[in-house]
C-alpha cells in the first residue's frame, strides 16, 4: 500500500482510477495509524461495470468515507478462486468515488466481482456485488438494451410508484450490456417535491439539496449521479449488467455548445457553459465505469479524457460510443454552404478509421443524438437534421462526408442506435429517397426516455431520406412516468449466426415492433 497520511487522505490528495493485470495482483496492507472515522464502511451508491470487452472491464463504486478500494474476482462460481485487487482510494477529491480497470479477463466467462473499501486501519466495510460477462471472441449470442434520459423533465424518483421502475423491465431481460445513449442526469432541471401533472394526479419526488436547483456547482453536479444512484431499480440493474456510458446536453445544461455564455436567470453563480461543462465532466467520469483515456487531439481537452471510444464485444459486435456535444460548433440554423463542426474532425477520422479496422459482423454506432430528427433549438438546430430538405448543408456536410466515406471504405454492418427526442421509433435511410445519395442504406433505431417526460414525434428531414418504420409515442407532450408505456427502451439480440433482432419496447417490456437484420457477406 502506498504510504498515505491522514492528511493527504481526508483532503482528496489522491484518487482517480487505477489499472490492474490480473496476473499482477497485490494485497492491501493495513496502514498503522489509527482511523480518524470509525465503524463500517457502506456503499451508498452501490457497484457498477462498465465497458466490458472480451479481456477487459472497469468496476466502480462509492464509500460514505474515505478508503482503499478492493475488488475480489471470480469466473468459477462457488468453487472458483478469488483474486484480490488493490484499487485507488477513494477520497473526498473524487466525491469518494472509485474505479478500477481489469486487465487480462478471460474471453466469453460470467465473472462475479465483490467490492469493499479498507480503511488505514485495514478494517473493510460492507461488501458489494456486481456480475459482468466478458465478450466470447469466437461466434456467440449476444445482446444489449439501449435507452437514454433519466430523471428528467422534474420527474425523479417517485416512492409511491417503486421508483424508476422501466430500469427493471431492462433489467429481467438479462442484457449483456446497457448502452445508456446520453442525459444520464439532468443538471439543468430542478426536481421538486410535488409536482401536478396534466390530469391532475400529484407526483411525489425523493428530493435532495443538490437536485433542487440546476447544477453549478462540482458538488450540485456529484448530487446528480448520488441522486439517481439512490433508486433501487438502477442500482440493481448496474449490479448486473455493465454498461457503455455516454453524454449528451443534460449532463451540463439544455442544448449546450462550447463558447456559449447562457442567459438563462436561474444560473446565478456560473454562465459560462465551458466552466459548467468541466465540472460536469468531472462528475461524468467520476460516477460513470470509464476508463479515462486521454485524446492526442488539439480539440481533445487538454488532459481531459475522452468520452468517444469504441468497446469490442466480440466476433459478432463491436460498439463505437460518439460525443455529439464536445467538438460541436455553435447552434445556428446550419444553413452554412461550407461544413460546420458537429463531432468534429478528430473524432470522424477515428470513427472512419476504427470502423474499417474492425472485423465484427455488426459495426453498434452508439449516438447521443438522431441523424434525420430536426431537433430544434428555437430558431437554431440542436442535432443534425436542419429542417431544409435539400442537398447536405451546415452539419450535414459531415455526416454526409461520414457516410459516403463509409460507403467508399465498403464497411458492412452498421447500424445506428440513439435516444434524447423522447420517443423511440425505427429508421430506414434509403439513398433512392434522398436529396443526398452517395452513401449505403442503413437503419437508425431510436430509444427512450427510461423515466422522464415523453415527447414527440418529431419531424423529419429528407436530406438522406429518412424512411419511417415505426414510432412508439406517448400521450401528449411531457407524460410522465406514471403511465410506463410511455416510457421506451430497445433490445437488441445477435445470434451465433450474426443475425441482429432489434425490437422497441414500452417501460414494461411490452414488444412494440420488431425488426431482423441478416449479416451480410454470410
Amino acid at each position: 500500500m502506498a504510504n498515505v497520511s491522514r492528511r493527504s487522505l481526508l483532503t482528496g490528495a489522491l484518487g482517480g482510477a487505477g489499472l490492474v493485470a490480473l496476473g499482477q495482483s497485490t494485497s492491501v496492507a493495513a496502514g498503522a495509524t489509527p482511523s480518524l472515522v470509525r465503524g463500517r464502511s457502506t456503499l451508498p451508491s452501490g457497484v457498477q461495470a462498465g465497458d466490458v470487452t472480451s479481456r477487459s472491464a472497469v468496476v466502480w463504486s462509492r464509500s460514505d468515507r474515505p478508503g482503499r478500494m478492493v475488488v475480489r474476482l471470480t469466473s468459477g462460481g462457488r468453487r472458483g478462486s478469488w483474486r484480490e485487487l488493490a484499487g485507488p482510494w477513494a477520497t473526498p477529491r473524487s466525491d469518494l468515488t472509485a474505479k478500477l480497470e481489469l486487465k487480462g479477463l478471460a474471453p466469453g466467462r460470467d465473472y462475479e466481482y465483490r467490492v469493499q473499501f479498507e480503511d488505514l486501519d485495514g478494517h473493510r466495510g460492507e461488501v458489494g456485488v456486481g456480475h459482468l460477462s466478458t465478450a466470447a471472441v469466437h461466434d456467440a449470442p449476444t445482446s444489449f438494451v439501449w435507452t437514454g434520459d433519466t430523471a428528467g423533465q422534474g420527474w425523479g424518483i417517485n416512492p409511491d410508484l417503486g421508483g424508476m421502475v422501466a430500469y427493471r423491465a431492462m433489467h429481467e431481460l438479462r442484457p449483456d450490456f446497457l448502452i445508456h445513449s446520453g442525459d444520464n442526469i439532468y443538471a439543468d432541471g430542478p426536481i421538486q417535491e410535488r409536482v401536478v401533472e396534466a390530469d391532475g394526479q400529484v407526483w411525489r419526488n425523493v428530493v435532495t439539496p443538490q437536485v433542487a436547483k440546476v447544477a453549478e456547482s462540482l458538488d450540485e453536479f456529484r448530487g446528480r449521479y448520488r441522486y439517481n444512484l439512490m433508486d433501487r431499480n438502477l442500482r440493481s440493474m448496474y449490479a448486473d449488467v455493465p454498461v457503455i456510458s455516454q453524454w449528451d446536453d443534460h449532463e451540463t445544461t439544455n442544448n449546450w455548445y462550447p463558447g456559449e455564455v447562457l442567459t438563462d436567470p436561474r444560473y446565478t453563480q456560473e454562465r459560462r457553459v465551458d466552466v459548467l461543462a468541466t465540472r460536469a465532466r468531472q462528475a461524468f467520469f467520476e460516477f460513470m465505469p470509464i476508463a479515462d483515456r486521454h485524446g492526442r487531439g488539439v480539440h481533445d481537452l487538454g488532459q481531459a479524457p475522452r468520452v468517444y471510444r469504441k468497446v469490442e464485444r466480440g466476433a459478432h459486435l463491436d460498439v463505437f460510443s460518439l460525443d455529439m456535444r464536445t467538438y460541436r460548433g455553435a447552434n445556428t440554423p446550419s444553413l452554412e454552404k461550407q461544413r460546420t463542426a458537429f463531432l468534429g474532425t478528430e473524432q470522424v477520422d477515428w470513427l472512419l478509421r476504427e470502423l474499417s479496422r474492425s472485423r465484427a459482423t455488426w459495426k453498434v454506432v452508439a449516438a447521443d443524438m438522431p441523424i434525420g430528427i430536426i431537433v430544434p433549438d428555437g430558431t437554431d438546430i440542436e442535432a443534425i437534421a436542419n429542417r431544409d430538405p435539400g442537398a447536405p448543408l451546415g452539419r450535414e456536410l459531415e455526416i454526409a462526408y461520414l457516410l459516403s466515406e463509409i460507403k467508399r471504405r465498403r464497411i458492412t454492418g452498421v447500424v445506428w442506435f440513439t435516444a434524447d427526442v423522447h420517443y423511440c421509433a425505427a429508421h430506414y435511410y434509403d439513398p433512392a429517397k434522398a436529396a443526398f445519395s452517395d452513401f449505403d442504406g442503413f437503419h437508425e433505431f431510436v430509444a427512450g426516455p427510461i423515466s422522464a417526460g415523453g415527447f414527440g414525434p418529431n419531424q423529419m428531414d429528407a436530406t438522406f431520406g429518412p424512411q419511417v418504420l415505426f414510432q412508439g409515442l406517448p400521450r401528449y407532450a411531457n407524460q410522465s412516468p406514471r403511465d410506463q408505456k410511455a416510457m421506451f427502451f430497445g433490445y437488441t439480440e445477435v445470434d451465433r449466426a450474426g443475425t441482429m433482432t432489434v425490437s422497441l419496447r414500452n417501460g414494461l417490456g411490452e414488444i412494440l415492433y420488431t425488426k431482423e437484420l441478416a449479416p451480410q457477406g454470410r
